[in-house]
């Protein structure tokens, strides 16, 4: 694992004459839990380095092109040759273009350390959206620092996972409030914007109305010279850091009376943890530096000068601030650093696979058909099944209906209603947040949405089930194959109910796994081999669930392989749905039908294929009528003949059929066993589990006889 962390061209990362941003890289990358992992890379002439990974990017001095330029073009190829798993990029939008462009979106966090709104790379909205796009998180220092980034844009374009506020560390400081001298001290650029001006104006009338207070200026300033004097007044020009919190240590009180709008503002950070009483001016993020000061709402010369001589007249009230400055500070670079490796974490996979095998509920969207339209006939589906599963593992799941939004948002503008679905999923994420999305038969979502949902959420996992025939011989083959492989290449796993090991088809790149069609105890309520049952054998198909109606003029051989059963079986009653014009059934007519049955044929279209069966296992074993099922669907590698009866072919199943029929004592052991066996081991509740944890790359604790860990 390597963590790269690429300065801006020219920042120090030496204690001499260091910037912020490195002291900042430096604090916090010490106490990393990733320290062993991370390289700072910068452009320093200065030999003495702080002590952390360090490569100095050396650069030319006769080559035409922009020194900036050459420093970040050195950067790529230094990462095409030793790849990092992470690149945090510090306060220099401009260099991401670059480095996408090149290297892609290889795992790109970006700081901001000033005002987004002022730097090359993000002052316009269409920059700022590249940014989103391609970064994994975007940092910033302040709360302030993040509203100016969001200025102007519309929340569809803003993934707000993306944007963390991590703000600035300092030193947690011993300090002996007894040992306070009458100081007052200004840090900082002695310029304008910084105040410096206004201080000075200030501090003069206040030194020459109280001469037993002294003041101290640290810093320098070569283009704008602003000068003071005063017989109290010390002007110590740019000293090491350490000397800088020496001399905040005796600070009574210090100022930090900006112009400009901080975007944080690390003296007013440092002088609040060494305990001074703080004035600072209601500027950027200033207020966001202290948890106990004044704050200047007007700034002008009058304001602080009334403000400095408040806090010197009112001792009880300056220690007061002192005392709640250290003891509130809570901004020590060991939380900060803490903040940053939880995001590292996150990338990593250790908190989400983490918060899986504790049992800690995920957000889960689940996008298939719920058949609000068809007004309840279609309740008992796949998709409720599973999602019942995912609700007792303890998840918050929100439930998406692809095909009834599509249905309902059709207009003149989109005729299909796609367009509109794929808006609404996108709006959804925005909203909602998932941790997994979990497809169903959702054909009309596309992939270039799947791509963007990516992009956006970067920790997002995908996964799809899939129910429908996979066999070459199979009704609809074809189009079940590209339905699956239309959107694979962005699912962590696709879930099928056929054995992935017959399917030639199924892209490498994405894990593929058998599932079961799930039983569901809350829906398979019926026991048959409880009660006697009027009729023997029962069957029913449909040209279509949504059609709910025979379609005339469709062949179908399933019809005539029932039709030649029937001739063969004498004096056995069939109860037959979906041949011979009478109609299919469904919801509760259909459980009311069953329930009076012995036996359920499951006969899927087209030639049987490795553990495919249609969802109707589900009604016919949970139920506890005696399951008749075809042994080259291979259900023999999960089930005895104590537990399921299979055939050979249609004689073979005739003469079983027979002899059941009249055995019932036979007849009731099998439904017993196999619908306590499909209960207890094909489950919604397992199933749902196991796409999870497979979706995730997590091992189960759960037992599955239809696959092995």
């Amino acid at each position: 694992m390597k963590i790269s962390i690429l300065l801006p061209y020219k920042e120090n990362f030496s204690p001499i004459y260091p910037g912020a941003v490195s002291l900042f890289v430096k604090d916090t990358a010490n106490l990393s839990k990733y320290k062993k992992n991370i390289v700072v890379y910068g452009n320093t002439d200065y030999k003495k380095i702080f002590p952390i990974k360090y490569y100095n990017i050396s650069l030319s001095k006769f080559k035409f092109q922009s020194k900036s330029k050459q420093y970040v073009d050195k950067f790529i190829k230094i990462e095409k040759d030793n790849p990092s798993d992470l690149i945090e990029v510090h306060n220099r939008p401009n260099y991401l273009s670059d480095i996408v462009k090149s290297l892609g979106k290889r795992n790109l966090v970006l700081y901001f350390h000033n005002d987004p709104l002022t730097m090359t790379g993000s002052k316009s909205i269409n920059e700022r959206k590249f940014l989103l796009k391609n970064c994994y998180k975007i940092i910033f220092n302040s709360n302030w620092s993040k509203k100016r980034f969001l200025e102007g844009m519309h929340d569809k374009f803003v993934n707000s996972e993306k944007l963390l506020v991590v703000f600035q560390s300092a030193k947690r400081i011993t300090v002996n409030l007894k040992k306070k001298m009458k100081q007052i001290t200004f840090v900082g650029k002695l310029n304008r914007s910084k105040g410096y001006d206004i201080f000075g104006k200030a501090v003069i009338k206040i030194l020459t109305k109280y001469p037993n207070w002294k003041a101290n200026v640290v810093g320098d300033e070569q283009r704008d010279k602003i000068e003071f004097k005063h017989k109290n007044l010390k002007n110590y020009g740019f000293i090491p850091h350490n000397k800088v919190i020496n001399i905040y240590k005796k600070t009574s009180i210090a100022i930090v009376c900006s112009r400009w709008e901080e975007p944080f503002g690390r003296t007013s950070l440092e002088a609040s943890s060494a305990g001074c009483a703080v004035i600072i001016s209601n500027r950027g993020g200033l207020p966001e530096t202290i948890t106990n000061g004044l704050i200047l709402k007007n700034l002008n010369v009058k304001t602080l000068y009334k403000n400095i001589d408040y806090l010197i007249k009112n001792k009880i009230q300056r220690i007061n601030y002192q005392k709640k400055s250290i003891k509130n500070f809570y901004l020590t670079h060991k939380f900060v650093s803490s903040n940053i490796d939880s995001y590292r974490d996150e990338k990593f996979k250790y908190s989400k696979i983490f918060n899986i095998k504790k049992n800690v509920s995920l957000r889960i969207l689940h996008v298939t058909n719920f058949n609000e339209r068809h007004d309840g006939r279609l309740f008992f589906n796949t998709g409720r099944r599973i999602n019942n599963g995912l609700i007792r593992l303890g998840h918050s799941i929100l439930e998406f209906s692809d095909r009834d939004i599509q249905k309902y948002y059709k207009n003149y503008s989109d005729l299909s209603g796609s367009k509109n679905l794929n808006n609404k999923l996108k709006k959804t994420c925005y909203n909602f947040k998932p941790d997994l999305i979990i497809f169903g038969h959702a054909d009309l979502v596309s992939p270039d949405t799947l791509g963007e949902l990516k992009d956006d959420y970067p920790n997002l996992k995908m996964s799809q089930w899939f129910l429908d025939p996979l066999n070459k011989r199979g009704p609809d083959f074809t189009r079940n194959k590209n339905r699956i492989l239309d959107k694979s290449n962005y699912m962590e796993a696709n879930f099928l109910t056929t054995s992935p090991d017959v399917l030639s088809f199924l892209s490498k790149k994405t894990r593929n796994y058998f599932i079961p069609n799930p039983s569901d105890s809350s829906f398979e309520t019926l026991k048959n081999y409880n009660k006697n049952c009027n009729m023997d054998v029962f069957f029913a198909l449909s040209h279509g669930v949504h059609r709910g109606i025979l379609k005339s003029g469709k062949y179908d051989d399933r019809a005539m392989f029932v039709k030649r059963l029937i001739d063969k079986t004498k004096n056995v009653k069939f109860d037959i749905y979906g041949i011979d014009k009478v109609q299919p059934i469904w919801a509760d007519h259909y459980f009311k039908t069953i329930s009076n049955s012995k036996m359920g044929l499951n006969l899927s279209r087209g030639e049987p294929i490795k553990y495919y069966s249609s969802d109707r296992i589900t009604q016919i074993i949970g139920n506890g009528l005696v399951t008749l099922i075809d042994e080259k669907t291979g259900y023999q590698d999960f089930f005895s003949k104590n537990e399921m009866v299979f055939y050979k072919n249609i004689d073979d199943l005739s003469e079983k059929i027979s002899k059941i029929s009249q055995d019932e004592k036979l007849r009731k052991k099998i439904g017993k066993n196999g619908r306590n066996k499909y209960l207890k081991y094909f489950n919604s509740t397992l199933v749902a589990d196991f796409i999870i944890n497979k979706t995730f790359d997590v091992k189960s604790k759960n037992k599955h006889i239809w696959h092995n860990e």
